[in-house]
């Protein structure tokens, strides 16, 4: 009889897994739907680290203010 019930057991897990894994959501989206998707909302935001590196390159090469930091020269004397 313990055969039996682990044999069940055993069965019910698959089903489950089986279950759950085909409930993912998957859709296809339309050409004149993907408008929507590459909305400016949906855009991941630099990483801090980023923005830190794109200020100190500016610094560094005295570029003028187009990340809209300061602007200035490269020698540090604003």
């Amino acid at each position: 009889m313990r055969i039996f019930d682990q044999i069940i057991r055993i069965f019910i897990y698959v089903f489950l897994f089986t279950t759950l894994s085909s409930l993912q959501s998957c859709v296809s989206v339309a050409t004149y739907e993907k408008m929507y998707l590459n909305d400016r909302d949906m855009a991941l935001a630099a990483k801090k680290g980023e923005l830190y590196e794109q200020s100190v390159q500016a610094y560094r090469e005295g570029a003028a203010g187009a990340n809209g930091g300061k602007v200035g020269g490269g020698c540090g004397c604003n």
